[in-house]
């Protein structure tokens, strides 16, 4: 028959997985070597139990009629003074030569066989007999003993996880990079250490921000140092797109693998059960095959009932009992051996903390100061794999790093934004500046700063905003927004910023998001602010001093205050915009105004307000005044405008004004005035005193009828009653030859009188949504108005003479 190999058993009972050799100590390994030397020992022994014969038995004659109990002990040790010749038939054949004979016990074969079988099961012990299947079992035992918690449900899945991202983390082109980096960066920060060891300490007068001012930016969160700055070289020479992204969803295995695992001890509790059992299990071995091993004989005495074969007494030659002897004491030497390793390794398990892993090392060796430590079950994997190669853990550190991960996300993101993609997204913004707008990245891709003609970085949504040095590329540079994202900058950058960075636009969420470095811009001019500006437990504005910034002159707030910050004063002697936003919150102090003295324009947007703030009538200075969207109904306050002297635009829209005051007239510098989007129902004669009125909109609102006195207003160019109950059009109202847009559109207007042709100047007349039946022809009069900026139904249009029409076209 064909008989199993030992690799056969090794196989149904261990882990061949080569992968799984990582979490094998050395005393795992001699083990599993020494478990194969028993494993041989016990198939040897079946294989020569099996393919020999077992015993071999034979009468005593001498037992039978001798006074000595039944005993085969003679065999070994002959009785004194017996010769030869005692017990043998012996014939003379000649002088001294004697022919003997051998005894007949008159036995056949079938006897003997019968007597083998009987002997062997009866008389030998049963150590002698099942030793080398002990052997067998035994070894079976402690090789699952020592791979069950490959095999195990609960932890065979976690096992090969951790094998398989391990060995891809060693394997990975990143894991080279990213060390390779922080050790460049070490040694420039040796040098740099060495030269400013090597140099004098340069004083105040050389370093015109002073060194207190520089300390103060390390400290600050938003700030990064030289020794924190990632500037990587370009990826392509190292990484391939295929290669990051692949590095990318290896960081994501391991961030939700240690979440996994860290949970739990099952890996292990399971390793120190299979400790404690093959401990024991050595114990019992020892202590069982120690006793037992003496009775391996030899010779074996055996009773048979005498009406078998006539003999009482058989003498049994156990043929394997040498060898098995051997044997058994070679085996008790080995499982001494294994058992001293598994002592050892309850030591190791015991002795030190196995449940909490310290990359301290691996952080002193790489530079790589943010990696973890790792507790529970993903600690012990790592014990484990230290016991194999240490590599492998400095190597699996990197993907446990969160700068490692933001470097690795900043070479793939240089990969999908070359600079050819970039120049696409370039356009020109509301400030006419060329603009960049990033929208929802991972971070800013470094092909950025290749751009010199940027004029205007907008960041919305883009998470780990970090400026580099790099950014003193940007030579055009003057604008930045913020949009829902925090940003650090390196000392370069802020320097940089500091020198050429003119308006600075920040949106936010979170108080914490706004950069202590946006107090530092001497340079800045415009600066607008959206977010939170106050705590809850704090009703106040939590803006810092804004006196670095010399040279601010708007400043924009869009928040829920109850008032204008302080920190506005700090900015007052320059300050010529300030704009509020309020979100519908009531604004109640304005005792900050007052400190505005060179303030120009002041909008008060959805500020709550119910009455002009009396602080405005201070500003000396202002020349434009926006209150839209608040609930002001009256504006007999508005007299004290008149000590606002420059004041030429005022803005009122989107209010509740039902009646404006006779004395706006006192408002003589006046050049705009909005009262649109109000329930204003009449118009006092004297507005029309405003005589530098150019601009003046009264759309949306409640008017039956314009004053005769409009017609004074020389200057106007610019005229609006649309949306309103108008009926009818003082022809004064044609008087004004300046005028350049007309909208009287959607009001009930039944007829346009032919004086509409003295507007020379008029280039838009909106008429649609009144009662007109039809236009005069004198509209052609109009030098600058073309068919397409006469806003009428189709209607009107083609009851106009056709001469009319194209001239109208021609223009």
């Amino acid at each position: 028959s064909r008989m199993i190999p030992v690799n056969e058993f090794r196989n149904i009972a261990t882990e061949h997985n080569p992968r799984f050799r990582v979490l094998k100590p050395w005393w795992d390994v001699f083990s599993e070597y020494l478990c194969i030397a028993m494993l041989m020992i016990g198939v040897f022994g079946c294989t020569v139990q099996l393919t020999q014969e077992k015993i071999s038995c034979l009468p005593d004659r001498i037992s039978e009629t001798s006074d000595e109990d039944f005993n085969c002990n003679h065999l070994r040790q002959p009785r004194e003074n017996e010769s030869l010749w005692e017990h043998a038939i012996i014939k003379q054949i000649g002088p001294n030569l004697f022919e003997v004979f051998g005894r007949k016990n008159n036995l056949d074969i079938h006897q003997y066989i019968f007597i083998n079988s009987f002997c062997y099961e009866r008389a030998v012990h049963w150590y002698a007999k099942y030793f080398p299947y002990l052997v067998v079992i035994h070894t079976m035992i402690f090789m699952v003993a020592s791979s069950f918690w490959f095999k195990f449900p609960g932890t065979s899945s976690k096992i090969e996880l951790f094998v398989t991202i391990l060995g891809k983390c060693f394997d990975s082109p990143w894991t080279t990079r990213a060390i390779s980096e922080v050790s460049e960066e070490r040694e420039e920060e040796q040098a740099v250490m060495w030269r400013k060891n090597s140099k004098v300490k340069p004083s105040a007068v050389e370093s015109p921000d002073g060194e207190d001012e520089v300390t103060v930016f390390i400290r600050s969160t938003s700030v990064v140092s030289d020794s924190q700055k990632d500037e990587p070289e370009p990826a392509t020479s190292v990484l391939d797109k295929k290669e990051g992204e692949q590095a990318k969803a290896l960081f994501e295995k391991v961030r939700t693998f240690r979440t996994h695992v860290e949970e739990a001890d099952l890996l292990y509790l399971m390793y120190v059960l299979q400790a404690v059992l093959k401990v024991l299990k050595f114990t019992i071995i020892m202590i069982y095959s120690v006793t037992l091993v003496p009775n391996i004989k030899i010779v074996v005495t055996c009773v048979v009932p005498p009406d078998l074969t006539g003999f009482s007494l058989f003498c049994c030659n156990h043929n394997k009992a040498h060898l098995f002897c051997k044997l058994a004491y070679c085996y008790i030497c080995i499982v001494g051996a294994y058992g001293l390793l598994c002592i050892y390794s309850l030591y190791w398990l015991f002795h030190r903390s196995l449940k909490a892993y310290s990359f301290e090392q691996v952080r002193l060796e790489t530079g790589i100061n943010d990696i973890p430590d790792v507790k529970n079950d993903f600690a012990f994997l790592f014990h484990l794999s230290d016991q194999y190669d240490p590599l492998y853990a400095k190597r699996f550190a990197v993907f446990l790093s969160e700068v490692s991960e933001s470097r690795l996300g900043q070479v793939n993101l240089n990969h999908d934004w070359p600079i050819k993609k970039l120049r696409t997204r370039l356009s020109r913004n509301a400030s006419d500046r060329l603009e960049l707008h990033l929208f929802m990245l991972p971070g800013i891709p470094d092909t950025v700063f290749e751009l010199p003609e940027v004029e205007s970085l907008k960041l919305e949504l883009i998470s780990n905003v970090t400026v580099p040095g790099t950014v003193t590329q940007l030579t055009a540079l003057q604008e930045l927004s913020l949009i829902h994202c925090s940003a650090r900058l390196h000392l370069p950058a802020l320097t940089h910023l500091r020198e050429k960075l003119k308006v600075l636009r920040l949106n936010f969420e979170s108080l914490d998001q706004i950069p202590m470095w946006m107090y530092t811009l001497q340079n800045l001019e415009e600066l607008h602010i959206s977010g939170p500006l106050s705590s809850e437990l704090s009703r106040g504005s939590s803006l810092d001093t804004l006196r670095e910034l010399r040279k601010l002159r708007v400043l924009t707030l869009r928040s829920k205050l109850t008032k204008i910050p302080s920190a506005v004063a700090d900015v007052a002697g320059q300050l010529l915009r300030l704009c509020m936003h309020n979100d519908g919150s009531r604004l109640q102090a304005f005792s900050t105004l007052k400190k505005l003295v060179n303030l120009a324009t002041l909008e008060l947007t959805a500020c709550e307000l119910e009455r002009l703030p009396s602080a405005v009538f201070s500003l000396t200075s202002l020349q434009e005044l926006d209150l839209r969207e608040n609930k002001l109904t009256t504006m007999e306050e508005i007299l004290s405008l008149q000590h606002c002297r420059r004041l030429s635009t005022l803005k009122l829209w989107h209010n509740s004004i039902t009646s404006v005051p006779e004395h706006i007239s006192k408002l003589r510098s006046l050049e705009m005035l909005d009262l649109s989007w109000n329930k204003i129902s009449k118009l006092p004669p004297k507005l029309c005193y405003c005589t530098k009125l150019r601009h003046l909109d009264l759309s949306h609102n409640q008017l039956t009828s314009l004053p005769s006195e409009i017609g004074i207003l020389q200057s106007l160019w610019h005229f609006s009653a649309a949306y309103n109950s108008l009926e009818a059009l003082p022809d004064e109202l044609f008087f004004c030859k300046r005028l350049r847009t007309l909208a009287l559109g959607n009001n009930s207007i039944t007829f346009l009188s032919p004086r509409v042709g003295n507007l020379a100047k008029l280039i838009r007349l909106e008429l649609k949504g009144n009662r007109l039946e039809s236009l005069p022809v004198e509209i052609g009069d109009c030098s600058l108005l073309k068919l397409t900026g006469l806003v009428v139904e189709d209607s009107l249009l083609d009851l106009l003479p056709s001469e009319v029409k194209r001239r109208m076209n021609e223009r």
